[in-house]
């Protein structure tokens, strides 16, 4: 009896070591990193593009001016230095070889005469480095519903404006601009227009700042 007792328990015995080996869960090999293969081409960083140059040229007129009497700095000028404050940019002014007259009357005879008999009055200078600026914003005074006729001067021989971008300013008697600045692609040989904006004169002798926050918005609207 004892051996048979025996031999029931190395058989059940026998029994719980198969059942536990059969049960062993092997743990996966680990999965190496993967590489990139041989013939991958490599990225190489581009260097950032250099940003664009910007230049605000203006005619600008101090002396006896409608509603604001005779000021130092005119109101055009004015404007183009607050431009220059947000961008960053380079200023030029286009100075007549023969300066218009300082009593306001008279300055709107000569205006008048010049543009009657489509005058073209003569430039002390030109941007030399224009090749260098991408935009140019170009500054004037609203004068018998046009641009000054000095200002045709600088559009029309100023070269290599082809392909450059245009984008207009004036002052004037109110908040608005002539539409003549649809004609600067053709006047200036080929350079696109952006949106401009029109200032009235008085408000950058009265009220700088408004003019400024009215100035900064139209900017940032085209992405300055």
């Amino acid at each position: 009896m004892l051996k048979k007792f025996l031999l029931m328990a190395i058989s059940l015995l026998m029994l719980v070591l198969m059942a536990g080996c059969g049960n062993k869960v092997e743990t996966p090999a680990e999965t190496p990193p993967e590489t990139p293969p041989e013939n991958s081409a490599e990225v190489t960083e581009q260097p950032p593009a250099e940003p664009s140059k910007i230049l605000v040229a203006y005619f600008s007129r101090p002396g006896d001016n409608y509603e604001v009497g005779v000021i130092a700095k005119g109101n055009t000028e004015i404007v183009a230095e607050m431009i220059k404050d947000k961008t960053g940019a380079d200023l030029f002014e286009i100075v007549p070889v023969n300066p218009y007259p300082e009593d306001y009357r008279a300055c709107t005879e000569v205006a008048k005469q010049e543009q009657t008999e489509n005058l073209r009055p003569a430039i002390v200078s030109l941007v030399e480095n224009i090749d260098q600026y991408d935009t140019i914003f170009l500054g004037y005074p609203i004068w018998w519903s046009d641009f000054p006729m000095v200002v045709y001067n600088f559009l029309e021989n100023q070269p290599n404006l082809s392909g450059k971008t245009i984008i207009p300013f004036c002052t004037a008697a109110g908040d608005y601009m002539t539409g003549k600045e649809a004609n600067i692609p053709e006047i200036s040989h080929g350079a696109t227009i952006r949106e401009g904006i029109g200032i009235k004169g008085k408000r950058c002798q009265d009220e700088p700042e408004q003019v400024r926050e009215q100035v900064n918005a139209w900017l940032t609207g085209l992405g300055y």
